[in-house]
């Protein structure tokens, strides 16, 4: 079989079963979600073996990151994790069928809003198994069905995490066919997926920027963009120092592979003689390699150049760009020049200062004195997530269950007529 043909099948298969998905009460499709984390839970040993061939065969290449291997890497803690997820998810209030919106019309037509599944998601992603979990529970909870393509260094992982998955939810009732993989690390796989159109409803791409580009660039269905996140800290001239320090640390250091870690950090020049070599300082002991700006470098004169293109770029590893900066308005010109949309922070004690950062950066979502590391479903309290979108159609920041929902229409006559 072709691997248009086995994708072809796949989708149509999940297309039959989100007609039958769509319907099913919330009381079973929580009775599967807590069966599939038991599912994880009791057969985690194949899950590990699987995962420990995949890192096996990364550990072969050269110039592999840290960061990748963290990615790539399941233990029982993070099984676990991704059990208590799907529990977590089960949890959450269901938002098909939901009202949102409701009125009576002069001429007596009664209308109303619900929410509705999208249908069939196709979600492309990279080394990351744990979105395969996380992916499959979210859209079965709100009702859609899922066609789930990782990347071909996590091949082994996903397929053994995918099997349990879809063992346990059909034998729990759902419909077979909701829950497809494509087990092939063809990357004609992605192309024939991106051109299903009247199967898919929506692709979600998750992962570097490559790969969103390509998906982005490429498709023929409504694509969901999850951004890559160059994320941004400004130390303005009234910070804290020990908090501006501890935020920094954290949304560098905390797990720099991710997403919402920062990339650069700017400071304000009024405290850059005092603020930087403490920074850096910091960093070092922390095994971040710092390059700055020249007026960073005058500074800390050992550090590394910053060249044009680190202010742009995602690192996903232990590395910071520095720049100083003379006023809020420039940190505030240069975030929304180099950001991709995603997460930024301002460390100040003058509140008009944080309301104009707030007001003015152009992202996702936008802090003042915390961590961009926050930016998380399930820190934002909407559970578990599909991804961060940052663009500004359908979904914006963390992709929830309402997010994976489109809006359907009831309306209730008594005869009536257009004229």
């Amino acid at each position: 079989m072709s691997v248009e043909e086995m994708v072809r099948r796949k989708a149509e298969a999940a297309k039959n079963a989100s007609r039958q998905l769509a319907l099913l009460s919330p009381g079973m499709k929580n009775k599967a979600l807590y069966a599939m984390a038991e599912a994880l839970e009791k057969r985690a040993s194949l899950v590990l073996e699987a995962n420990a061939q995949d890192l096996e065969e990364a550990r072969t290449k050269k110039e592999i990151k840290r960061s990748y291997l963290d990615r790539l890497m399941l233990d029982e803690n993070r099984i676990h994790a991704m059990a208590e997820g799907l529990r977590e998810t089960a949890a959450l209030a269901d938002p098909v069928g939901r009202g949102d919106f409701s009125t009576v019309r002069p001429n007596g037509l009664e209308i109303r809003r619900v929410r509705v599944p999208l249908g069939v998601i196709g979600i492309i992603y990279e080394a990351r198994p744990n979105v395969t979990a996380d992916a499959a529970g979210l859209c079965l909870k709100s009702g859609n069905a899922v066609i789930l393509r990782g990347g071909s260094e996590a091949i082994r992982s996903n397929t053994a995490i995918s099997y349990l998955l879809a063992t346990a939810a059909y034998e729990a009732g759902i419909p077979e066919g909701a829950i497809q993989f494509i087990d092939s690390p063809d990357r004609k796989a992605v192309e024939v997926m991106l051109h299903l159109e009247g199967f898919l409803d929506a692709v979600i791409p998750r992962g570097g920027a490559g790969l969103i580009r390509f998906v982005v660039r490429n498709s023929r269905v409504p694509v969901i963009e999850t951004g890559s996140g160059v994320c941004h800290t400004f130390v303005d001239e009234s910070a804290d120092f020990s908090m501006a320090e501890e935020i920094a640390l954290n949304a560098k250091v905390s797990r720099p592979s991710v997403c919402n870690a920062m990339e650069t950090l700017l400071v304000h020049e009024n405290i850059a003689g005092s603020f930087l070599p403490r920074i850096v300082k910091a960093m070092e002991e922390a095994h971040v390699e710092v390059r700055g700006c020249d007026k960073t470098r005058s500074i800390c004169s050992w550090l590394k150049p910053a060249e044009e293109e680190d202010w742009s770029t995602e690192y996903g590893d232990l590395i910071l760009s520095v720049k100083v900066v003379c006023s809020l308005t420039e940190a505030i010109e240069h975030i929304n020049r180099y950001n991709t949309g995603h997460s930024e922070t301002i460390v100040t004690n003058d509140l008009k200062n944080a309301h104009r950062f707030q007001a003015e950066v152009d992202a996702a979502a936008v802090y003042v004195n915390a961590s961009t590391r926050f930016t998380d479903g399930q820190e934002f309290g909407f559970g578990a997530e599909i991804g961060i979108s940052t663009q500004k159609l359908h979904a914006r920041g963390p992709m929830g269950l309402v997010e994976l929902t489109a809006m359907k229409y009831l309306i209730y006559g008594t005869g009536q007529v257009r004229c």
